[in-house]
């Protein structure tokens, strides 16, 4: 890889990342049964964000968007949880990863790293305290916007294991992921 690159994943690890890869996108796995758990309103933003189904796309659409995408940075940081049922805990979790990811993305657009660059995290986009999707108006910020991996229909237990990485990292845990697709061309 290139040292812009090495310097980005540095950047992760310091900023307590457990585990991340680099990954081809070819080998990605998409499956519309992983966009089940958007459609089921599993986290409460289906048909309320503009990075959630079915405002963002279909998964045809999506799988489209990705694939012009050669790489990613594949990340994984993982929370300790009072017990299995603490949600409150694993929101927390799933907020801390956000602030890594928004970190990171600060960090891709002052660098310049990759010139191309399509960021997916865990959970709907929570950049805007409210989405504007709410109020029947437009994205206000689409730079800044991101799509959950799940939305993307991929299937992030797969992808985990081809690159090595855990996908399930103990009892009473929750392990948050993000992906950057990426092109260097």
């Amino acid at each position: 890889m290139t040292l812009a690159i090495d310097n980005l994943m540095s950047l992760l690890k310091s900023l307590g990342v457990n585990q991340l890869a680099i990954i081809t996108v070819e080998d990605v796995q998409f499956n519309e049964d992983f966009r089940l758990q958007c459609v089921q309103n599993s986290c409460g933003s289906y048909n309320k964000n503009w990075m959630c189904p079915p405002a963002v796309g279909s998964i045809d659409e999506l799988k489209e968007k990705a694939l012009k995408f050669k790489r990613g940075l594949l990340f994984q940081t993982v929370y300790q949880l009072e017990d299995s049922f603490d949600y409150e805990g694993m929101q927390e979790g799933i907020e801390e990863h956000t602030k890594i990811l928004r970190k990171v993305l600060d960090n891709i657009k002052s660098t310049g790293v990759f010139k191309e660059f399509l960021p997916l995290n865990v959970g709907p986009c929570t950049y805007c305290g409210r989405c504007a999707f709410l109020d029947g108006q437009e994205c206000r910020f689409p730079e800044e916007a991101v799509s959950s991996v799940e939305a993307y229909g991929i299937d992030v237990m797969a992808l985990e294991k081809s690159c090595g990485m855990s996908y399930n990292n103990g009892k009473n845990t929750i392990s948050c992921i993000s992906l950057i697709l990426f092109n260097l061309d």
